[in-house]
């Protein structure tokens, strides 16, 4: 069993004597230790003085903590947007805790089975099913959805409860830097283009580029990639409606012998290189660096590419097959956490930062295109052009775009199991078959632990 599985069944195991065991009234602040800067999170209020659930509008000084991930920009939107909120409500403060994505859900992991998790939660979606399936999150009922689509809605349920709303919505596509392909002369990457597209402006910018250089940065272990692929080549999704997974064995292999004949070539990023990327860091991301020109990404990455390197970047949707491959994806979630002592003024907070349009502007495409219709409204005459071409990624995509579906309960980690299985492929240490027993056997471990 490998090492995140293992990891995952303590980290269960915690759970279930942290539910147990756990209090009704625990308080959830932070100790008092200050922490600064992009990476950590910076203390913001006084120690609470509520002691029970609060009912939003009793006056009560109440300190509420707040999770999320995500860039600098987003980091300093999020924070303006606690200032607005606390002028309006003078009772409330907050303490916050803001990373890169990196660990995040490991220290969420800890947090919670040492009772000190968050009341307000930035969630994902392959982490929904777990945590409601282990009661962990809020019922989100008293949340005004009304001027959002209900299929936006939904993707936040489990089993019909209501346990994390979208913040935003994006597109899966790709970014490539249009500077070089100009220079080039290439054919640039399009919003229609196919997979024998994609080989042959591979081949066709690796013959300009020369040895030093390479075309896509390799995510051919990003479980992403994988999920476009077999939905492009009328597959369907990697799971199906009872949570088992789907992976299918010819096109898996297929799909891995042609990703290994292109780092052959020189076109996908070389091992050494694929494992140190890290998107959005201005020195290791591959695309922003120059050690490659096109990666896949999301419309409400835009922002942050074009704030590293204004305007050198344009986009493309992910390569069709006799499908399309790309999806609309709840961006992010806001969640809260069930053992909160604070639960109502969590959820009132949740429902001001998804349905205020002034907090709205001041978000702005940070956690993707906001989910509230009326916030979208109030802020089309203030987009700049890079929420514009964000926007308009995401409106390019929508026509074609697949089903998106949450992470079955139990598979959540299995995303970083499977990158651990495919980077032994791209270090030659596997076969295209060797690595599919691998991975079938990794997942019979998630399959076991899921039924239980």
């Amino acid at each position: 069993m490998s090492n995140t599985v293992k990891k995952s069944f303590l980290v269960i195991a915690l759970f279930m004597m942290m539910l147990v065991s756990a209090c009704g009234n625990s308080n959830n602040g932070n100790s008092g230790n200050k922490e600064a800067g992009a990476n950590g999170g910076t203390e913001t209020a006084e120690p609470s003085t509520n002691t029970g659930k609060s009912g939003g509008d009793s006056g009560e000084k109440v300190t509420l903590t707040i999770a999320w991930w995500g860039s600098q920009i987003r980091h300093d939107a999020t924070l303006k947007a606690l200032d607005q909120y606390k002028a309006l409500h003078p009772n409330v403060t907050f303490q916050t805790q803001f990373s890169g994505w990196d660990g995040y859900f490991d220290k969420l992991a800890v947090q919670y089975s040492a009772k000190s998790a968050p009341d307000i939660i930035q969630m994902d979606a392959g982490y929904i099913n777990d945590y409601a399936g282990r009661n962990l999150l809020a019922d989100l009922k008293d949340v005004n959805v009304a001027d959002i689509e209900p299929n936006t809605v939904n993707s936040g349920k489990v089993k019909d409860v209501l346990y994390a709303i979208p913040s935003g919505v994006a597109a899966l596509g790709m970014v490539y830097d249009k500077t070089v392909v100009e220079k080039l002369g290439l054919e640039a990457p399009s919003f229609s283009w196919t997979w024998d597209d994609f080989f042959a402006f591979g081949e066709a910018a690796k013959a300009k580029f020369g040895d030093d250089k390479y075309v896509y940065v390799d995510q051919s272990g990003d479980l992403v990639d994988y999920t476009a692929y077999q939905y492009s080549m009328g597959k369907g999704y990697i799971y199906d409606d009872s949570g088992n997974l789907t992976i299918d064995k010819d096109t898996w292999i297929g799909y891995m012998s042609k990703m290994g004949e292109l780092r052959d070539k020189g076109i996908l990023t070389p091992a050494d290189i694929t494992t140190t990327d890290k998107e959005l860091d201005p020195q290791l991301d591959s695309v922003i660096n120059g050690n490659a020109i096109v990666r896949h990404s999301f419309s409400n990455l835009v922002g942050s590419m074009d704030s590293l390197k204004p305007d050198t970047y344009a986009y493309a949707s992910m390569p069709y097959g006799t499908e399309a491959g790309g999806w609309l994806k709840p961006s992010m979630f806001w969640s809260v956490n069930a053992q909160s002592a604070k639960q109502a003024e969590a959820i009132k907070f949740v429902d001001w930062m998804l349905n205020d349009q002034e907090a709205g502007k001041t978000l702005g495409l940070t956690r993707g295109t906001p989910v509230n219709k009326k916030v979208i409204e109030a802020l089309t005459p203030t987009f700049s052009e890079a929420d514009k071409v964000s926007l308009d990624f995401l409106e390019k995509v929508t026509p074609d775009a697949q089903l998106f579906i949450n992470d079955p309960k139990g598979w959540g980690n299995f995303k970083t199991d499977y990158k651990t299985v495919v980077e032994k492929l791209q270090f030659k240490q596997s076969t295209p078959e060797e690595a599919y027993e691998e991975l079938m056997k990794v997942a019979e471990q998630y399959a076991a632990e899921a039924s239980k």
